[in-house]
């Protein structure tokens, strides 16, 4: 009875519908597919350098694999926030099995997880060394100095050597790890789309396609997220350079972060582009196979999708989310503003993607007679209202990037000034 007016605090019906049909997954079943598929995407785009060595994107392929390192202890937070009983959520960890496909996440992210810390650390294990190095010979450090020491002190695990061997093998673990970690990424947000493509009580739902729309969806979302933080950061960085204090200590100018920074926009949109195209073509499959197989449940999806639904699926999610991006990036003279609304506009078209999925699926009654809307609640009342309503969706967009930068501080992403003027030491 509690999930019942859980649920009611948000669902409008019309017509006939049966008295215990409402739109159970709300705002944050909407968001947890979308946060995984943030995390695969993020991923694949490091393994672009690390894999398959592609130079130009050197300097975004490490702020991606820990953008996506953040995104990932993020990513369960929807359910959490979803569940009446938040504390069966860890029990997903702790009884992992594939009798389920949701059960069968806990054995997935762990391993994800896992895989994508042992790179990072495998990454960054000669930044700890050389940091610990340098605060253990520095004198009265203070109490930031002396918790970054210890931080970074753990985090070597002992491993000290920086020889030229030493470091080569760091370099092909990187690679190994990476090339493996593509798959269980796919797998990690493909399952999301198997969940919902397994249900066969809903006729938008149950599609073997499903899985793969969702995985270039994600693979989509996460190039376009990570370019626009990366835009975002060097645009900072750049204005930091203006000042004659930063140009000193960092030996570096706007005019050679400029051109590091449109460097990497250029070939990262074309990989999106690339996939983009993928993406738009599978959904639209979809689309058209429905229609010509046009089942029994054909007549009210076609309700759905071509009525009730008509300006979410293709103004929003088509029009602005696909189309418009896609000739925004594709035509000649890409500038920075001009990537920046494309991006915006490609995550907003995956969100679209994800909501016209969850919300979508639900809106029509199995009596195939009647319609469910979902009104999102923008002011909360209570504190269900508030997690399933625009201020949980908030919290869980903000996260990743709060992590992101506390991570920065210890996991440095910009490799601008080691790559271009060592830092002048201080005499």
């Amino acid at each position: 009875m509690t999930e019942f007016f859980h649920a009611e605090a948000w669902t409008v019906k019309e017509l006939f519908t049966y008295p215990n049909e409402y739109i159970y997954w709300s705002i944050q079943i909407v968001m947890y597919p979308f946060m995984t598929g943030l995390v695969a995407g993020a991923f694949v785009l490091s393994s672009l350098y690390h894999v398959f060595g592609i130079k130009q994107l050197k300097e975004i392929a490490r702020f991606s694999l820990v953008f996506s390192f953040a995104l990932l202890m993020v990513a369960p937070m929807p359910l959490l926030f979803h569940q009446l009983q938040p504390l069966r959520g860890p029990l997903i960890f702790m009884t992992p099995h594939f009798t389920s496909a949701i059960a069968a996440f806990g054995i997935v992210f762990s391993t994800y997880g896992a895989l994508v810390a042992s790179e990072l650390w495998f990454v960054y294990r000669k930044h700890f060394v050389e940091t610990v190095n340098l605060l253990k010979k520095k004198q009265n450090k203070g109490l930031g100095e002396s918790l970054k020491y210890l931080v970074c002190l753990v985090l070597t695990l002992g491993a000290f050597d920086l020889s030229a061997k030493a470091l080569e093998k760091d370099e092909k673990a990187v690679k190994v790890l990476a090339a493996i970690g593509i798959p269980i990424a796919c797998f990690l947000h493909g399952y999301a789309g198997f969940i919902f493509g397994s249900v066969k009580a809903n006729a938008l739902w149950m599609t073997p396609l499903m899985p793969v729309i969702f995985i270039m969806s994600a693979i989509v979302s996460g190039i376009a997220l990570c370019l626009l933080t990366y835009i975002v950061s060097m645009e900072v960085k750049k204005i930091m350079a203006g000042t004659k204090k930063a140009i000193a200590r960092h030996m570096s100018t706007m005019a050679e972060i400029k051109s590091v920074e449109m460097e990497v926009v250029k070939m990262t949109s074309k990989y999106l582009i690339f996939f983009l195209i993928f993406a738009i073509s599978l959904e639209l499959l979809d689309l058209v196979f429905r229609g010509y197989t046009a089942v029994k449940s054909w007549d009210v999806l076609r309700t759905v999708i071509y009525g009730k639904d008509f300006i979410s699926i293709f103004i929003l999610q088509y029009v602005l989310g696909n189309i418009l991006p896609f000739t925004i990036l594709l035509l000649p003279g890409l500038t920075i503003k001009r990537t920046v609304i494309g991006l915006i506009l490609v995550i907003f078209g995956v969100f679209m993607m994800r909501w016209n999925v969850v919300i979508g699926g639900q809106a029509f009654s199995l009596s195939f007679m009647g319609y469910m809307h979902y009104h999102l609640p923008i002011i909360p009342y209570n504190l269900e209202t508030f997690k399933e309503g625009l201020g949980g969706a908030l919290v869980i967009w903000f996260m990743p990037f709060i992590l992101f930068w506390i991570m920065n501080k210890v996991m440095p992403v910009f490799t601008f000034e080691e790559s271009h003027h060592p830092p002048t030491p201080r005499r």
